[in-house]
C-alpha cells in the first residue's frame, strides 16, 4: 500500500476553491485595496456565492451602495458608525445616518459595524459616548427591522449588557472573541461570524467547538485580517470553513451548506449567482 498523501493547507485550499461556494458576511470593499480593482471583485464570483461589505464611516456609504448596485445579487451592503471613530461623531451624525438608511433601506442588509472598542478608545468620556451611540443605533435597527453587525474589542461586558437592554435578537457578533460570555450568546440565539483568526487563536477555536453550527457564519474582515503575513481576501472564507470542519469533526460541505443558510436567512439575502 502506498504512503498516504498528506495535503498541505495550501493544497487543500486550492481543492476547496474548485468544489464549494461560500459567503463572506463581513469584509471591507470600500478599502483602497479594492476600490480601484473592480475586476478583482468580479473574479470573486468564481469562488463565492456572496459578499457583504461593511462600510463603517459616512465617507464610504455611497461607495458601498455603488458597489452593491454594480454587483447586485452578489455584493450586499452593511453601513454603520464604527466606535473607533467616535471622536468624529455627534448627534447630527446620528440623525444624518438614520436618514441615509431610511432613504436606502432596501439596499442595506445590516446596520454595522457598530459597537464598543476600548482597545483604541481609552478616555472615559468617549467610552460613554460610544455606549450612547451603540444603544441608539441598535434601537434604530430594531425600529426598521434590520439586523445589527457588532464590533466589540475589550468591552464585552458593557456591550452585551447594552444589547440585552434593547432586547433585540437579530444580532451578528463579528469576529467575537469573548469566550467567557459564550453561554450568554447561545442563550440569546445571536449569530457569530468566524474569520481567519481561527487559524491561529486557541480562544476562537474554543468558541467554534462549543458554538452550534446553526449560530456560525463565515467572514474574513478583508483586507484588515492578515494570513501568513499577507492581507486576507474574501475567498479566504474557505480556509476558515476547513478549520471549522476540522474542529467540529464534520465535512467542509456541511459547514458550507449550514453557514450559507445561516447567512441567507439572517440577512435576508436575494442571491443571483
Amino acid at each position: 500500500m502506498g504512503k498516504k498523501k498528506v495535503w498541505s493547507r495550501r493544497e487543500k485550499f486550492l481543492i476547496l476553491r474548485l468544489t464549494f461556494e461560500m459567503i463572506d458576511v463581513h469584509c471591507h470593499l470600500e478599502h483602497e485595496r479594492f476600490k480601484s480593482k473592480k475586476e478583482q471583485i468580479e473574479s470573486f464570483k468564481k469562488d463565492l456565492r456572496a459578499i457583504i461589505t461593511s462600510s463603517s464611516h459616512p465617507e464610504d456609504f455611497y461607495f458601498a451602495l455603488q458597489i452593491k448596485k454594480e454587483f447586485d445579487g452578489f455584493v450586499f451592503a452593511s453601513v454603520g458608525l464604527h466606535p473607533e471613530y467616535i471622536n468624529e461623531f455627534n448627534e447630527e451624525t446620528l440623525d444624518n445616518f438614520e436618514e441615509f438608511v431610511k432613504r436606502n433601506k432596501e439596499e442595506i442588509v445590516s446596520i454595522g459595524e457598530i459597537g464598543l472598542d476600548y482597545f483604541w478608545i481609552k478616555e472615559d468620556k468617549l467610552r460613554e459616548k460610544q455606549k450612547w451611540f451603540f444603544e441608539k443605533l441598535i434601537e434604530f435597527a430594531k425600529s426598521i427591522g434590520k439586523p445589527v453587525t457588532v464590533h466589540i474589542r475589550d468591552a464585552y461586558e458593557d456591550a452585551l449588557k447594552i444589547i440585552e437592554s434593547v432586547d433585540y435578537q437579530r444580532i451578528h457578533l463579528h469576529m467575537f472573541g469573548g469566550d467567557k460570555f459564550l453561554d450568554k450568546v447561545i442563550s440569546n440565539e445571536w449569530k457569530i461570524s468566524v474569520g481567519p483568526i481561527l487559524l491561529r487563536s486557541k480562544k476562537h477555536k474554543k468558541i467554534v467547538k462549543k458554538l452550534p453550527i446553526e449560530r456560525i457564519m463565515l467572514e474574513t474582515d478583508s483586507p484588515w485580517m492578515k494570513i501568513d503575513g499577507r492581507e486576507s481576501l474574501p475567498i479566504d472564507v474557505k480556509m476558515v470553513a476547513e478549520k471549522i470542519a476540522e474542529i467540529k469533526g464534520i465535512s467542509v460541505q456541511e459547514v458550507e451548506e449550514k453557514t450559507d443558510r445561516n447567512a441567507i436567512l439572517f440577512f435576508n439575502l436575494s442571491l443571483r449567482y
